[in-house]
């Protein structure tokens, strides 16, 4: 566990908790680690949600498949981020998403029973790890809220341009490197892959964007794209 201290400082779970408290706090979570394959279901669609998942390695992607088998990507997770913490908040019986790794993965699983309620040692840490979680759940809602404004745009073009804005946004620079891969950035936005291809494709002509492989740099302004 002490090999991930540095990303567990990061976690926005544990913001403001003592180094001293971390490995008894954990121990009184019930914290238990599970290394994952790639490709390997972390949480399953129709589980119950009883715990929340933060990453210490690698990336969980949340994913929901319907029933014709077409996959939708609501997030990815990266070391340091919480995976599914406000269906254990909720204590759902049904999960309707699954937690995918992405990549040889390390998940540290917390009882949320044991984070919500104190315990019988009435340990200091746990306001501050329940205002931590709170906050980390706003910070999710407002994470679905904007994939929602993006998705919600009416074509391909629109729905790229718009992601594209808000990473540009999010990292402050014009070039960043995207989280996906082109079948997984199609499944973010809800397209067809060709289709987004072909929309990357004439960006690139149009002098808009370059693009190569999760590469992006936005060459023009947001308003001369639409």
């Amino acid at each position: 566990m002490k090999k991930f201290s540095q990303i567990l400082k990061k976690c926005p779970l544990f913001l403001g908790i003592d180094e001293d408290f971390l490995y008894k706090m954990l121990e009184c979570l019930g914290a238990r680690v599970v290394e994952y394959e790639k490709s390997f279901t972390v949480f399953a669609e129709g589980s119950a949600a009883r715990h929340i998942g933060v990453v210490l390695s690698g990336a969980v992607q949340i994913e929901q498949i319907d029933y014709f088998g077409k996959r939708s990507i609501l997030s990815k997770v990266s070391a340091g981020g919480l995976v599914l913490a406000e269906f254990a908040c909720a204590e759902s019986d049904y999960v309707p998403v699954s937690a995918v790794a992405t990549e040889p993965t390390v998940v540290m699983h917390l009882s949320c029973s044991h984070i919500l309620h104190t315990c019988s040692n009435a340990c200091g840490f746990h306001h501050t790890l329940i205002y931590n979680l709170m906050k980390a759940l706003a910070t999710d809602c407002i994470s679905y809220h904007r994939r929602i404004e993006i998705t919600s745009k009416r074509t391909t073009r629109e729905k790229l341009l718009a992601y594209l804005s808000s990473m540009a946004k999010e990292t402050g620079k014009r070039s960043f490197d995207i989280p996906f891969n082109r079948q997984e950035l199609a499944d973010y936005l809800e397209v067809d892959r060709s289709g987004l291809s072909v929309e990357i494709s004439r960006l690139i002509k149009e002098g808009y964007i370059e693009a190569k492989k999760r590469r992006f740099t936005l060459l023009d302004d947001e308003e001369d794209f639409y």
